[in-house]
């Protein structure tokens, strides 16, 4: 039980750190820097990574 309750908390946090690279990607795409976007997208793909391998246990 306890390992679950951590691994949905982990989840959680990573959807509120993805949806918070997406905003600040949006801004940079604005404000026309390329090297930040790129740094967000890959940000982005790595914490998505991690989210899709936490769910994997999660559901073991």
């Amino acid at each position: 039980m306890n390992r679950k309750n951590r691994l949905q908390k982990g989840i959680a946090s990573l959807d509120e750190q993805i949806k918070r690279h997406e905003e600040k990607m949006k801004l940079a795409e604005e404000l026309g820097s390329k090297e930040l976007v790129g740094y967000y997208q890959k940000e982005i793909e790595a914490l998505e990574e991690r989210r899709k391998n936490r769910q994997e246990a999660l559901d073991r």
